[in-house]
């Protein structure tokens, strides 16, 4: 049968075992000679050095143009060691919050004991919170009444109402300017006003019916057409 490969784990330590061994300095080119002796391809040497640089197994550095690594059993060990104390550490923090989670989850249960008296307020609170969501969708339905929309409203309202008026002012000047400059062309000139929708009755227009903040356009204006609130 075909021989079963070396796991990571199983190349990380015939790496190690390299170093310690020997306490020396390499090159990576002579662990990529060393490796296959240990059962470890050359090929990937590499990556298994670079995995052990990672976890501060094996130390590397430059000296001039050179990069050398070297592991030491008491390097490993300090650096184990400093693991395990740090994952003690963690293991009792995590003790002691999961202890304080406890008595706060004890503490909660006072009072909250099961009886008549509690499950009769628990269903009171969800008729309660039913209610208030029914409640909270009315308010939606009735929020075209609410004081500061109506407030808004008005406010549109009259702008666009001294809009409107602003250019039937333009209007009546523009027809004025023509009838005083053009007057051989009075017949053309009411034409092209009627297909334009300007006919007899069209003039300022006035808001008496809906409250605005302000007052609308001047009431001395001889023809108003009146527009009648709707709502």
């Amino acid at each position: 049968s075909k021989k079963r490969g070396l796991s990571l784990e199983e190349k990380r330590e015939k790496m190690l075992q390299i170093f310690y061994d020997s306490q020396d300095f390499f090159l990576l080119k002579e662990l990529e000679k060393l490796g296959p002796k240990k059962g470890v391809i050359s090929q990937s040497v590499k990556d298994v050095i670079q995995s052990l640089v990672d976890d501060d197994l094996v130390a590397k550095d430059k000296i001039g143009i050179s990069v050398y690594f070297w592991s030491l059993p008491s390097c490993a060990g300090n650096q184990l060691r400093s693991v395990r104390q740090k994952l003690e550490s963690d293991l009792q923090g995590s003790n002691k919050k999961l202890a304080e989670l406890v008595d706060q989850c004890d503490a909660l249960k006072k009072g909250r004991e099961e009886s008549e008296e509690r499950t009769e307020a628990l269903a009171q609170l969800q008729d309660i919170e039913k209610k208030h969501k029914e409640l909270k969708n009315e308010m939606v339905q009735f929020a075209d009444n609410d004081p500061a929309t109506l407030e808004a409203m008005r406010a549109a309202i009259e702008v666009a109402h001294q809009s409107a008026n602003r250019w039937t002012d333009n209007i009546f000047t523009l027809r004025q300017w023509c009838s005083n400059n053009f007057p051989q062309a009075k017949e053309q000139l009411e034409h092209l006003y009627t297909e334009a929708g300007i006919t007899e009755d069209f003039d300022y227009l006035e808001l008496s019916s809906f409250p605005l903040s302000s007052s609308s356009h001047d009431p001395e204006t001889p023809k108003q057409l009146l527009v009648e609130d709707q709502a």
